[in-house]
């Protein structure tokens, strides 16, 4: 995200100006002492114990135990809090989003279908466009995200023409559910200079018109990259409503470390200011761009202590490999079960061709980074694999961590070189509920399918791995996360593959302990063991107790460092 307003609200927040500086620097503060007792206390630990209570000093959890032995710990001043019966976890860590993307519901046009959203047909995605349109300022962008052309009664993309009519005085945009692909209006695709003339870049697919090299709004992986930059330069008070909104929304699920994955020089310096400034009560761990940091990261210019604050951390280095399976734009080694605009062989395509990201991979970890690469198809995650391991027999790493995101369409063996080689995968294993059908019916036969996800086959091999939401691409819930990793329903009520079913405790720490394990903090969060951050989380029931109903229990409380951010009323 590039925003030119950065330095705006860094002079803003330095110079203590105005309500939302005013309101950003009220940081809630912990209790000195607060203990919590007669509860169900899912410690997260080696031994996944389960205790009554907790005691917490100031920012650090003090001691586990049974309610008796907590309240000895407790004096005159000690706020008690009598869980009830209720479930303390350790707070939800977000193992792969893109906070504050979620945010965008309170500045863009929600077009999402059921079960996210509403819009069922074209007519009704152009409306909700056309409703922000009308409130927007002269110039302004307007923009739309969460369409799914397989949901819409038309099954298809919307078009420039229709963006067109809409306005012409804004730029509109409407970006996929995937997140891997956009649609244009024609003064949005003459800013960025996309025409007939424009070839598609490396990586990138510009739709056509038929018949024609005339575009036709389509923009597909690195080619909708230009039109991202300029869409998200937005003005300072939209910034943090987004923010805010995000922060809401995170801290009611129950997540005290968000993610950004993926971010630019500019978002990561504006994040660490609103960190610094308490906007973000939540913990950060962001994920640089390799194409936005470039050579920086190389050649000593990047220096990940610039951003850093007490509770934002420069992770991974992100390199995106491929694109969607929803999108057709995931990189397989065989084609689609349905064929992509008829073609059979089709089997989507790399979005950086693996010569480079042999080079990419190598010359990053030879520089000592820890590496983030996303991979959805099978064939995209063998050139992953391969490289990693190219750079691994160039320059051995003992722990290497390296996390391949989404791993959605991983193969056995393919699980099985990732245990060998030290990479860990963070599962999106909610594709199950929120597109599993269409993934047997539509994009990998019911053969294919069955093994999206395979936390099973991880487990099996020894493989810790997390599970994440990929957030705002499906809604921030943890709970569902879970839900899905033990369940792997679908929303036409099947089972997808039940062979890779895991346990709820299992299901747990992949939002827990194994993804903090998995950013290098579980020496600080991700459990309620002694020394660590109080982080945490208050349920209303115990999820062990209903595996088929956990993802109905709601977030009582939540709390980064001892200190309520969400109470429920």
């Amino acid at each position: 995200m590039r925003w030119k307003t950065v330095l705006v609200v860094l002079v803003a927040l330095v110079a203590g100006v105005g309500v939302l500086v005013k309101i950003a620097t009220r940081v809630p503060a912990p209790p000195a002492h607060q203990v919590f007792i007669n509860g169900d206390v899912f410690t997260m630990d080696a031994d996944n114990r389960i205790v009554e209570a907790l005691s917490v000093r100031e920012d650090r959890i003090e001691a586990v135990g049974s309610t008796e032995e907590i309240m000895a710990l407790a004096g005159d001043e000690t706020e008690v809090i009598d869980l009830r019966g209720r479930t303390l976890l350790p707070g939800f860590v977000d193992a792969h989003g893109h906070f504050p993307a979620s945010g965008m519901i309170a500045i863009a046009a929600d077009l999402n279908s059921p079960p996210i959203g509403d819009k069922i047909t074209m007519a009704e995605v152009l409306g909700a466009l056309k409703q922000r349109a009308e409130t927007a300022e002269p110039g302004e962008w307007v923009t739309g995200f969460g369409y799914d052309d397989t949901l819409l009664e038309e099954q298809r993309h919307p078009t420039r023409a229709e963006l067109d009519g809409i306005s012409t005085e804004h730029p509109v945009v409407a970006m996929h559910i995937s997140g891997h692909m956009l649609v244009a209006n024609s003064l949005a695709l003459d800013m960025v200079g996309i025409g007939a003339d424009t070839p598609d870049p490396e990586g990138g697919v510009i739709g056509r018109r038929p018949g024609t090299l005339e575009p036709n709004g389509l923009l597909e992986e690195t080619a909708r990259l230009e039109v991202l930059h300029e869409m998200q330069d937005i003005p300072l008070l939209d910034v943090y409503r987004m923010m805010k909104s995000a922060v809401r929304e995170y801290a009611q699920v129950g997540v005290t470390t968000a993610q950004s994955g993926g971010v630019s020089e500019q978002l990561a310096m504006g994040l660490s200011a609103f960190s610094k400034f308490g906007v973000i009560p939540q913990r950060l761990v962001l994920f640089p761009f390799e194409t936005e940091f470039g050579e920086k990261l190389l050649n000593g210019e990047y220096q990940p202590g610039q951003y850093n604050t007490e509770r934002l951390e420069m992770g991974a280095v992100k390199i995106v490999a491929d694109g969607s399976i929803q999108g057709y734009t995931g990189y397989l080694s065989r084609p689609y079960h349905t064929p992509f605009h008829g073609n059979p062989d089709y089997r989507g395509y790399p979005a950086v061709p693996r010569e480079k990201l042999f080079a990419q991979v190598l010359d990053l970890h030879r520089a000592g980074y820890q590496i983030a690469i996303h991979g959805n198809g099978d064939e995209s995650i063998e050139d992953i694999i391969d490289a990693f391991e190219a750079a691994q027999q160039a320059h051995p790493v003992d722990d290497p961590r390296m996390i391949l995101i989404h791993s959605q369409m991983a193969r056995e063996d393919q699980v099985a070189r990732m245990a060998d080689l030290g990479i860990t995968p963070s599962f999106f294993t909610a594709h199950t509920w929120y597109w599993g059908d269409r993934h047997r019916d539509i994009f990998m036969g019911p053969e294919r399918a069955a093994v999206i996800s395979p936390a099973r086959w991880a487990q099996q091999y020894g493989l810790r791995f997390s599970s994440h939401l990929d957030t705002p691409v499906t809604p921030m819930r943890p709970l569902q996360a879970v839900w899905s990793q033990v369940q792997r329903q679908t929303t036409g009520g099947d089972v997808l593959g039940e062979e890779q079913r895991i346990g709820v405790l299992e299901a747990l720490r992949a939002v827990t302990i194994d993804a903090a394990w998995q950013v290098f903090q579980d020496d600080n969060r991700g459990s309620l063991e002694p020394g660590k951050y109080a982080d945490l989380v208050v349920l209303s029931g115990n999820p062990v107790d209903d595996p088929m109903g956990l993802r109905e229990l709601q977030v009582e409380r939540t709390l980064v460092g001892g200190a309520t951010i969400y109470r429920r009323q």
